[in-house]
């Protein structure tokens, strides 16, 4: 089986290391596709030397998707693969060494999977680690992924998920949420629906987290309304399931689902409290929005008041 490994690429800082964690691969059938954004900054230089190597390829947009529309540039990426699965990584992350192996011995036991997950490792701008994901069964069904995400893992990102290329395509590609906030998640659980998801159980990825990443980013308004998407999105498919037809455990996921999807003002309050704490002269956009993102005005004054304490 073939992989096809992405690169929907801006920046170059740490690019170079990028591309070296993909031909440092331990499995050998894959190619690398790297998009670049139209970005301003060199990035052709970095990959010309690679060049030589059939195994990649170099194309550049003629107009930037940018950072609110960069699941444009995932799909873009997604165009360009000729692999059986498809790995979307930053341009400044890393996949271990043992990655693209351990996918392929994933894939073998469950050859009815159309997504996996890599154990990922949180780097800092030095690759120093700073953090790890929690640990995952090796196979769980899509409302286990949901429930999971939803009361204790705080780390996921679209570099470690691998999906079937053809699968993902008749999906309709990456799932877009300005930001790709929220993308990660819904693009997975639509993968999941039928068959699960499988999980590495040794560390595979690495995520570099830093002052350039789209998630860190301030765009606090944009990802209020992403996030609302996100959750209206998910209601639509809780609601369509028939509960009777869930196994026993998947069932007490879904129950446990309902009963916290309700509480679903904790990422939006987040938001709004970064947007007040940077600038408190946007409480007026705030307040006049509030039937909008569906505040109660005391949810909002909590908001406010923890966003200036």
């Amino acid at each position: 089986m073939k992989f096809s490994v992405t690169i929907p690429a801006y920046k170059s800082r740490f690019l170079d290391e990028a591309i070296k964690s993909v031909i440092s691969q331990s499995y050998s059938d894959w190619e690398l596709i790297i998009v670049d954004d139209c970005s301003p900054e060199d990035i052709v230089s970095i990959v010309k030397p690679y060049l030589t190597d059939s195994r990649i390829s170099y194309h550049r947009n003629k107009k930037n998707c940018g950072a609110v529309d960069v699941v444009d540039n995932w799909n873009i990426c997604l165009s360009y693969c000729t692999g059986d699965y498809v790995i979307c990584m930053g341009d400044d992350d890393r996949l271990l060494p043992c990655c693209l192996e351990e996918y392929a011995t994933l894939i073998s036991k469950y050859p009815l999977v159309t997504v996996l997950h890599a154990w990922t490792e949180i780097i800092d701008e030095n690759g120093s680690l700073i953090a790890i994901q929690q640990p995952r069964t090796e196979w769980e069904s899509a409302l286990s992924l949901i429930w999971n995400r939803w009361n204790s893992r705080k780390h996921q990102f679209i570099g470690d998920f691998c999906f079937k290329t053809q699968n993902l395509i008749e999906k309709g590609g990456y799932y877009k949420l300005p930001l790709a906030w929220g993308s990660d998640e819904i693009t997975a659980v639509r993968a999941a629906m039928r068959h699960g998801i499988a999980n590495t159980q040794k560390f595979c990825f690495q995520y570099r987290q830093n002052s350039l990443t789209i998630t860190s980013s301030k765009k606090a308004r944009i990802k209020m309304q992403a996030t609302l998407k996100e959750y209206e999105w998910f209601m639509n498919y809780l609601h369509g399931l028939d509960e009777k037809k869930l196994n026993d455990v998947d069932r007490n996921y879904y129950k446990t689902i309902m009963s916290i999807s309700k509480n679903r003002y904790k990422n939006i309050a987040q938001n709004c409290i970064d947007d007040l704490h940077g600038n408190p002269f946007r409480l007026p956009y705030w307040y006049k929005n509030l039937k909008v993102f569906g505040f109660p005005k005391s949810f909002f004054l909590r908001c406010y008041l923890r966003s200036i304490f």
